[in-house]
Parts: C-alpha cells; sequence; structure tokens
C-alpha cells in the first residue's frame, strides 16, 4: 500500500468486524466487570450491596441499571466487552449457587 507501509488496508464497508474494542469512555464499566469476574471480594459486595459497589466504581445511573438486570444487549451498547459480561454473570452465579456448576 503506497504511502502507508505496514498497514492493513480498511476492509470494504459490508465487512463486519467479530471483535471490536470498547470505547474509552466504557472504561469505568469493563474495569469494574473485570473485577467481578476476577475478584471474590468484589463479588461479595456486589451481592450483599450492589448499589453501592457499583457508585464505587464510579458507574453512572444508565449503567448501573443495566448491571443490575444484567441486561447482556444493554451492556454491550453501552461499551461492555461480551466476553467480561458472560465471565462475571457465571461467576456471580457460581458465587450464589455453586453445587449447580459442579462440572463447569
Amino acid at each position: 500500500m503506497k504511502g502507508n507501509p505496514g498497514r492493513v488496508p480498511p476492509s470494504p464497508p459490508e465487512m463486519h468486524a467479530h471483535y471490536f474494542f470498547p470505547p474509552a469512555a466504557a472504561y469505568a464499566l469493563n474495569r469494574f466487570l473485570f473485577a467481578l469476574k476476577s475478584n471474590a471480594a468484589v463479588r461479595a459486595r456486589y451481592v450483599k450491596d450492589g448499589e453501592s459497589t457499583m457508585r464505587e466504581h464510579g458507574l453512572d445511573d444508565d449503567t448501573r441499571a443495566a448491571l443490575a438486570r444484567f441486561d447482556r444487549d444493554r451492556l454491550v451498547a453501552l461499551g461492555a466487552h461480551p466476553y467480561l459480561v458472560f465471565m462475571a454473570q457465571v461467576r456471580l452465579s457460581m458465587d450464589r449457587a455453586p453445587t449447580d456448576f459442579e462440572y463447569f
């Protein structure tokens, strides 16, 4: 590619990327989902008092409402990475009912 060495040419408009990078504006949301996925203490605090835990992580009203329902489509529309939404929900479910995931 002339004038653009080493770069991949842009995809045609009809092609949609399977993976997307979350927008910077969704950093707090993705960081919180990562904490839910990875940190048992954060999960325990969220289960005990979700609203204050979400506020401590700087999440706005719309994001907190979507997280309270774990509305996957809304969370993704707000910029959440789908993998983090899925894994945070799985880990919360595992903590709430560990025997349901005996062979997971």
